[in-house]
């Protein structure tokens, strides 16, 4: 735990009694259901919770009663039904999990045991279309779950799914069904080195190791017989959005990278500015517990600079406007870097979890990926911009906010440059 985390855990406390979970991601609910949490567990869990010491249990106590309800309807028959359940129970039982940040904290492989339970009874009651995926990588392991079209898939395209860095691969499971293997498209939800059990078995998060891993990930893809080994793209939320740029840029079989919410800038935001929680966490991810050591070795070595011209595959980048986690203007000059194919979209007044057009943002990212990997988004030189108001307008041809009145982020960059050789 950093210094900053520490002394402000009480500020983090009064936010959760006072707002809730809206309160430390504001609209985040939207995105939360696409990640398979329905609303009304969401609300049972956080009217239980006065504090950040009180999430595992609340967590755990829905997710046990959504495990219980799913149990007594596959008991009855009633398989869709209790699927349903089932997906329900693992997101919770993830959260539960991941609100444990002691690896050796025996609760924590508890929560673990539960989920496992729940994605195996879910993948049992929808033909073993829903599979766990366990690969050596580097002398440890790596996990995913492989979701599945219904009946005989052959060379399909594939999409990989990567979570942010407080997410774990369960968490696309709704996801997964809704916009991929309901339209024929083989996907993989991942956890990466750091992440969820991949962390648990011993396996932290380095500079390069996340992009070695999406390679690994991309090697197991392409040997299957469901798969076209020529259209594989991915699918990045929050800092996966920046590990997909950095895979994009290293490994060729990558042929198209969505990314929403990435963290693309220069870091200083996330780690110095953002709530402490998120520097914490990544420090967890990495083995760090060493505030100095790992500014040194790692922090001030992660911004993308320069790696991205280096992408040849289709990209998008989709960031809302006020992002606490990556300034605008910081991420609207990682775009311009890119020589590929690209699109982008920014999203007015939306924050960093982009709560109030998840659904939407779901949507359209499946979609895209669809388009560009049959070869729709891949002409040279294509530059698409977007604007998107929260009163429905969107204005194309630009991604600045309409109050910039037409500053450009390089007259930004270049002011903040200025001020900072002139102290």
């Amino acid at each position: 735990m950093t210094v900053r985390s520490a002394g402000q855990s009480w500020a983090l406390d009064i936010a959760l009694a006072q707002g809730g979970f809206d309160a430390l991601h504001p609209a985040a609910k939207g995105t939360m259901e696409q990640l398979g949490h329905d609303h009304t567990d969401f609300d049972k869990v956080f009217a239980q919770v006065k504090s950040g010491a009180m999430l595992p249990k609340a967590w755990a106590t829905v997710a046990a009663q959504a495990e219980e309800r799913a149990a007594h309807h596959e008991v009855g028959g009633y398989a869709r039904t209790a699927a349903d359940l089932y997906v329900r129970a693992a997101v919770m039982w993830g959260r539960a999990q991941y609100s444990i940040f002691d690896a050796d904290d025996p609760r924590k492989m508890a929560f673990r045991e539960r989920c496992n339970h729940c994605v195996a009874r879910l993948g049992a009651l929808r033909d073993d279309r829903v599979r766990r995926v366990v690969l050596d990588f580097e002398g440890k392991k790596i996990y995913a779950l492989l979701h599945l079209p219904a009946g005989e898939v052959r060379d399909a395209p594939a999409v990989l799914l990567g979570p942010g860095m407080d997410m774990i691969k369960e968490d696309y499971i709704y996801a997964a069904e809704r916009y991929y293997t309901s339209h024929g498209i083989v996907a993989l939800s991942i956890e990466g080195p750091g992440q969820g059990e991949s962390r648990a078995s011993g396996l932290t998060v380095d500079l390069t190791n996340y992009e070695r891993a999406i390679s690994r990930y991309l090697d197991f893809l392409s040997d299957l017989p469901e798969v076209d080994a020529q259209r594989i793209g991915m699918f990045g939320i929050s800092m996966s959005g920046y590990w997909g740029l950095r895979a994009a840029a290293t490994d060729s079989r990558l042929a198209a990278m969505a990314g929403f919410e990435g963290v693309t800038g220069d870091f200083e935001t996330i780690f110095g500015r953002a709530q402490p929680t998120f520097k914490s966490n990544y420090m967890y991810m990495a083995g760090y517990a060493d505030e100095d050591l790992f500014d040194a070795e790692l922090a001030r070595r992660m911004p993308l600079g320069d790696l991205v011209a280096d992408i040849t595959c289709p990209v998008f980048m989709g960031i809302g406007e006020f992002d606490e986690l990556t300034q605008l203007e910081q991420a609207l000059a990682t775009y311009e870097r890119v020589r590929a194919p690209k699109e982008m979209r920014v999203y007015e007044n939306e924050f960093h979890p982009l709560g109030g057009t998840a659904a939407e943002v779901f949507r359209f990212g499946a979609e895209w990926l669809e388009r560009a990997l049959a070869g729709e988004l891949s002409t040279p030189g294509r530059d698409v911009r977007h604007y998107v108001h929260d009163d429905g307008r969107t204005t194309d041809g630009t991604a600045c906010p309409s109050w910039w009145l037409g500053t450009t982020p390089r007259q930004i960059a270049e002011a903040a440059d200025s001020a900072a050789s002139a102290t």
